[in-house]
């Protein structure tokens, strides 16, 4: 298809990654609240912003330069 399957692989874990934790849908994010009982899910997702962001400038990154994404692999041939 014109695209190599290890930066498809890695794409694809950054999106869902996102997707885990980006507020109201992140399973994730649930998972947090019900281990830590005295923190509330509304500060839970306030906290969660930041993370959301330098992942998406990671898949930005990745998305733009393919090589990011295709170097570590690339050491283990």
């Amino acid at each position: 298809l014109g695209f190599d399957p290890v930066w498809f692989g890695v794409l694809i874990v950054l999106v869902v990654q996102i997707g885990l934790i980006s507020p109201p849908v992140g399973m994730n994010l649930f998972v947090l609240n019900a281990l830590l009982k005295d923190v509330g899910l509304r500060q839970i997702f306030r906290g969660v912003w930041l993370f959301v962001a330098a992942l998406g400038v990671a898949l930005v990154l990745v998305l733009e330069f393919q090589p990011l994404a295709l170097w570590l692999p690339g050491l283990m041939r």
